[in-house]
């Protein structure tokens, strides 16, 4: 969820009406000057990511604070300084802005919003998606009921029936205001099998634990169930090789967050294109999860695959896992009230003669960034099936490049 605030330099909050032109005008005034985008590091306010190139000499700048984004818009030469207050969560932080003299551009503040959506069903996007059954399994995780939270506020029709572990066979879990069944391993093939004959356009949804993978897409593709996975982990080589030779359709992707994606396909794209431009420099990984999550992030994997295209020596149990929540709070600067749930990632790259570093990074407090894109991957999936398009692995690359995300 985005939530979008304009603060007047008065420190007054702006009524709706002036929050809003005062936000066209701030993004009308970033357009007519052209700029480049930065993401400076919260705690050591250092330059750690730019992104677009340089169109004039006024720019565009945001900060990061707790996955929230300050825009500030200098707009000519004659600045002064001037203190303002952002609120975000209830807590008011101070940042130096510069503002015009003559005239005052409001600052536009996003932050996005980890609490859990509200279960309310709301208007699909469109209205093929209405009844589409869903099966989610790993309901009794926090993921898991994060995306059903999601299939129901789309219009998903969501079956009542999960897998989960042998212990939690025979819990009614409820999310939603809806009752859901959880079966453990041994009649799980039986059930799957006549929910399918029952809901033949069905798509089953993977959020359960990395030991499940294997043993779960291969029970997938012996029924024939299109799905997407996004629990992260087990042997993905084989994982890859059992969807392939059983041809079903699947959406398999370590990372479902669509912005966090379009990183990695900027990523890639940089490594296709200038191989061994960083030859020579040293890197350092550290990624923050809850403590929950037991192997390495795959996201940090694909980061570091792209580094190596660019030159860079690494090696994977070079990654720091941060799992301890003092370490998260103290050295990482993980909110508290994200403890259970975040994805913090740096990427800190050191010339050979030390005088020159860069650094990537990106943070990710709650869940709904990732039940949002599960979602969309279903919905794909489902057009797919649908238009009885080639039966294959997708990825979420796929799913963006559809270009028909809610």
């Amino acid at each position: 969820q985005i939530q979008v605030r304009a603060l007047s330099t008065n420190d007054k909050p702006l009524k709706v009406n002036q929050r809003l032109h005062h936000l066209r005008f701030a993004i009308c005034d970033w357009r007519r000057l052209g700029g480049s985008v930065f993401l400076l590091d919260r705690r050591r306010q250092r330059l750690s990511l730019a992104l677009s190139s340089i169109v004039s000499r006024r720019r565009l700048s945001f900060r990061s604070v707790q996955m929230a984004f300050v825009l500030k818009v200098p707009t000519n030469n004659i600045f002064q300084r001037h203190e303002n207050a952002l609120f975000s969560r209830g807590r008011t932080r101070t940042s130096t802005i510069f503002q015009k003299q003559r005239f005052s551009i409001p600052i536009v503040f996003m932050s996005m919003s980890s609490t859990p959506s509200q279960c309310l069903e709301k208007p699909p996007i469109a209205s093929q998606n209405v009844g589409l059954p869903i099966m989610v399994n790993g309901c009794t995780g926090r993921m898991g009921k994060a995306v059903i939270e999601a299939a129901v506020s789309a219009g998903l029709h969501l079956l009542p029936v999960s897998f989960g572990r042998a212990e939690e066979s025979g819990q009614t879990v409820q999310v939603c205001e809806k009752e859901i069944q959880v079966h453990g391993p041994s009649d799980r093939e039986n059930i799957l099998a006549s929910v399918f004959d029952e809901h033949p356009n069905l798509i089953v949804v993977d959020y359960t634990v990395p030991a499940a993978v294997n043993d779960n897409a291969e029970l997938y593709c012996k029924v024939g169930v299109p799905f997407v996975m996004g629990t992260t982990g087990g042997d993905r080589e084989r994982l890859y090789k059992t969807v392939e030779d059983s041809k079903v359709y699947a959406v398999i992707s370590p990372q479902m967050g669509k912005q966090v994606v379009a990183f990695l396909a900027a990523m890639e794209i940089m490594a296709e294109q200038f191989p061994g431009a960083f030859s020579g420099y040293s890197l350092q990984v550290m990624e923050s999860h809850q403590a929950r999550k037991l192997d390495t992030s795959g996201t940090a994997k694909d980061v570091i695959s792209c580094f190596k295209k660019l030159g860079v020596s690494f090696e994977l149990d070079q990654i720091q896992m941060i799992r301890d929540p003092k370490q998260q709070i103290e050295m990482v600067g993980v909110p508290e009230e994200h403890l259970s749930g975040h994805a913090f990632h740096m990427y800190h790259l050191t010339s050979p003669d030390q005088t020159v570093s860069f650094e990537f990074q990106h943070n990710v407090c709650g869940r709904s960034i990732y039940a949002e894109g599960t979602i969309d991957a279903t919905i794909f999936l489902a057009q797919k099936v649908k238009l009885k398009t080639e039966k294959r692995i997708y990825n979420m690359i796929d799913v963006l490049r559809e270009g028909n995300m809610r």
